[in-house]
């Protein structure tokens, strides 16, 4: 006879100051491998533990649909016993769940080892669809941030990014996010995180502090009178705008205080090159040369390497080989560039830096999760962030860290701001957190995995808004281990077909094959339709045994044209290789289109 679990198992107890339980969904792939201990080796460490650094002392077993375990206690009872006798573990079923699977207890004082073999046996068995480790949550509560309950762009279960999610796991500590910007006025929700930065505006009719470069990058103020930056310009206040994109990125967080920042354990380095009127690309250049680590001449050697460049600034034109230059070098040293694709309502091909290669170019996504009225879109946008639309009510902009004063500094304050300026140092926050994660991850595979893991708008975008709206908590889970997908193959049909107008349903197949196990978690659809009112279509995603995802519903209030965009799906219950199939239906007369080509990307 066993010993009572609550008799040998250790005691984990856990402060709380708020009831509320958060996990992240993960659910582990089956793989064929040959039933033998030593595949404990390939099974992924987050997927042996119960907490970080801690042994699972029990599993969760999903059995297939239709078999006998999956039905049957006895069955399960005996399929665990059969397991430990190959592991020589104790392996036991302990009783069924809600959703059907079995709780499965693994004996005492195992290694990661130990529950490894286990795991690997499970995953081996072609009638288990999942075997996950039954973790251990621990009680959060929001961050104390006495005006964290108004940013929604944070946790809004619509259209915010999802990042307390991602704190369990990285708070971006140890990496410095360069702010190339207006330079920073001093605030106490930031000042803790900001180290030395540098002024490069070398024109002093910009610069309005009275001298060139330096290593002062404080922000005097930008306001400008009527007609003193064109003829026909209005007068401005200054912005703070580089505060305010800073307090995004990492305010201090838990301080009883104003905001939170989304990579809070990050630090600022703030560098200024926007003045009076805006700023050149040759201070610019320069910023992100030396930021990045590189070397410009007059300028000290920079002690505060960024591994993470904010732009959230631009101009009309193309991207220009010096500019292109400069980040292209930056990325080589391992630096990523962030960039706002711009506020123009129109193509980022025509705004620099957000048509230029090798940076991740960031739309803006309203309150309701479409593309906000101003955020520019296209075929270069890289990714989707909340940028506020204040025309539909302040709040409904970003909160962040600000001053009052109307020209030159005054006292500490908060406000909303809107625009593709807000959107870029969500994503900037969200690459620092990834790689405070995995600081083994090239610019490239930060990117791969912030597109690769995003979720798909939950309103409209027309034009192209990139790989979707970021979720922070999914990509950091996926980098560490933990869940998500850091990258993979991706299938293609491209094959046209046409939609018949309120016709019968078309499909579109894709053979699959060359994959282990299950499909993954967040298993991306990309669909590309021409179509001239998209409200009539109806669109599922079709698995190899027959099960139907659904994409998209009818809607007769979505009139726009087209939909180009990438889902995500939680296939996991389902074998990755064989015949998957898009299928979409015209349900409504007057409008005709055709599939163009879609994609998988395990």
């Amino acid at each position: 006879m066993r010993t009572s679990p609550a008799l040998r198992r250790k005691l984990i107890s856990v402060a709380a100051t708020s009831a509320a339980l958060l996990t992240a969904a993960s659910t582990a792939s089956a793989v064929a491998a040959q039933e033998t201990v030593s595949q404990g080796s390939a099974v992924p460490a987050a997927q042996t533990e119960a907490a970080p650094g801690t042994p699972a002392e029990r599993l969760i077993v999903g059995y297939k649909s239709g078999t006998a375990e999956a039905r049957s206690n006895p069955a399960a009872e005996a399929d665990a016993a059969a397991k430990g006798e190959k592991t020589g573990e104790d392996v036991d079923f302990q009783r069924r769940l809600g959703t059907g699977a079995a709780l499965v207890d693994l004996g005492d004082d195992l290694t990661k080892a130990d529950v490894a073999d286990v795991v690997a046996q499970y995953r081996a068995d072609p009638q288990v669809a999942y075997v996950v480790p039954d973790r251990l949550n621990k009680p959060k509560a929001d961050p104390n941030d006495t005006e964290y309950t108004k940013q929604w762009d944070l946790f809004e279960s619509t259209a915010g990014m999802n990042v307390p999610g991602g704190w369990a796991t990285s708070t971006g500590t140890g990496v410095t996010v360069a702010v190339i910007d207006t330079g920073y006025v001093a605030h106490t929700d930031l000042a803790a995180n900001i180290v030395g930065g540098y002024d490069f505006i070398a024109d002093t009719a910009v610069s309005v502090d009275g001298d060139g470069r330096d290593g002062n990058p404080a922000d005097p103020g930008d306001y400008y009178a009527a007609n003193e930056c064109g003829s026909g310009v209005p007068a401005s206040d200054s912005s703070w705008h580089g505060t305010h994109v800073a307090g995004t990125i990492a305010a201090v967080t838990n301080n009883n205080k104003g905001v939170a920042g989304i990579a809070y354990g990050a630090k600022i380095s703030p560098v200024r090159v926007l003045g009076k009127c805006g700023g050149y690309d040759s201070d610019i250049i320069d910023a992100i040369t030396w930021a990045s680590g590189g070397t410009v001449s007059g300028v000290p050697a920079n002690s505060n390497v960024a591994k993470v460049i904010n732009m959230s600034l631009g101009g009309d034109g193309a991207c220009t080989s010096a500019t292109q230059s400069a980040i292209t070098a930056a990325v080589n040293r391992g630096t990523t560039v962030v960039v706002a694709a711009g506020n123009e309502s129109d193509n980022v091909a025509n705004h620099s830096p957000g048509n230029c290669n090798n940076v991740i170019s960031v739309a803006a996504t309203n309150r309701t999760g479409a593309k906000a009225s101003y955020s520019n879109y296209g075929s270069l946008v890289d990714i989707s962030a909340p940028g506020g639309q204040t025309s539909t009510g302040t709040a409904n902009g970003i909160l962040s860290t600000l001053n009052s004063g109307t020209k030159t500094p005054s006292s500490e304050s908060y406000a909303y701001y809107q625009g593709t300026s807000m959107a870029t140092p969500h994503i900037a926050g969200l690459v620092a957190l990834v790689k405070s994660a995995n600081s083994a991850l090239t610019p490239a595979q930060i990117e791969t995995a912030i597109k690769n893991n995003a979720r798909a708008l939950p309103g409209a975008c027309s034009g192209g808004c990139g790989a979707g709206l970021a979720d922070a908590a999914r990509t950091v889970q996926a980098v560490s281990g933990s869940g998500g997908s850091t990258g993979g193959t991706t299938f293609t049909n491209t094959t046209a077909v046409p939609i018949p107008d309120n016709g019968s349903a078309i499909e579109s197949s894709i053979a699959v094959s060359g994959r282990s196990g299950n499909a993954p978690t967040a298993l991306k659809v990309g669909v590309d339709i021409t179509h001239t009112y998209r409200g009539d279509l109806v669109i599922d995603l079709v698995a190899p045994d027959g099960t139907a995802y659904r994409l998209k519903a009818a809607s007769s209030s979505d009139s726009a044209d087209n939909v180009s965009t990438t889902y995500s799906v939680n296939a996991s219950g389902e074998t990755a290789n064989g015949t998957w199939k898009l299928r979409v239906q015209d349900t409504a007369a007057q409008d005709t289109g055709k599939l163009n080509s879609w994609q998988l990307t395990f």
